[in-house]
């Protein structure tokens, strides 16, 4: 192998484990995207695309645990899809240096969101109260996190936990099993738009699919030893030495 796929499956591998252990891939993964020589509208979309399925199969693994498929939750995935297509165009539209500059401030962002997420969790439980028609400000909320989602995707999971606190979602296994239903929906809408375009890059992201893949599996069988501080605190190390090294190469 390359050393370019070597990385490339390395980083799908960390990614997988870190979001079955924790959360927090894309910290890992778009990083990698970029370090192989892709432009950072194709290592987005391609890092999507390779980190899609892990939205799903969570999704499906505790389906149980989701709500009724009633109005409110139909209502909140077409919310999701249609904020996840708007910022996957948002994404091909922006000139690319307007993609770049803020690149630094978002991949630094979704560091400390993924510092607060235990925070956020804690908030939102004692959120929860019946399920009832989610206020209009909610669905705004939830439309603002779906479009950023599309647009670039890391921390998407924290910021609907966080939304899900005002949708009144209940205990913390349904919160989850919900997030990943809506991280779902941003997803297949966002990586659709992608492909259709043409602007994923397919070698790199195979590789980097057949990691994670991998690497889920893996966290799921090391989530019974390994403490998720230890990991949480190994994705925050890596998501502020992403922050620093691209900050100095396009702000400095």
């Amino acid at each position: 192998m390359t050393t370019t796929t070597e990385l490339l499956l390395i980083a799908g591998i960390a990614g997988g484990m870190v979001n079955a252990l924790a959360g927090g891939a894309t910290l890992i993964t778009f990083p990698a995207m970029l370090a192989a020589g892709l432009p950072p509208v194709v290592a987005n979309a391609s890092n999507a695309v390779a980190i899609a399925p892990g939205h799903l199969i969570a999704a499906l693994v505790d389906r149980r645990q989701l709500p009724r498929f009633d109005s409110s939750l139909m209502l909140a995935v077409a919310m999701s899809a249609g904020g996840g297509l708007a910022g996957a165009l948002l994404l091909l539209v922006l000139p690319e240096r307007l993609i770049i500059l803020p690149l630094p401030a978002l991949i630094g962002g979704a560091t400390l969101l993924f510092v607060a997420a235990p925070r956020l969790q804690v908030w939102a439980l004692k959120r929860q109260t019946e399920r009832g028609s989610p206020h209009v400000g909610a669905l705004f909320a939830l439309a603002g996190a779906s479009i950023y989602g599309g647009f670039f995707g890391a921390g998407l999971g924290i910021l609907l936990t966080a939304m899900l606190a005002i949708f009144n979602a209940g205990e913390l296994r349904a919160i989850k099993a919900l997030k990943n239903l809506l991280a779902t929906s941003v997803s297949v809408a966002a990586t659709a738009l992608f492909i259709v375009r043409g602007i994923v890059a397919w070698q790199q992201t195979v590789v980097m699919l057949t990691g994670a893949l991998a690497g889920g599996y893996a966290g799921g069988l090391l989530i019974r030893t390994m403490p998720a501080g230890i990991v949480r605190s190994i994705v925050i190390a890596a998501g502020a030495l992403m922050t620093i090294i691209y900050a100095y190469r396009y702000w400095f």
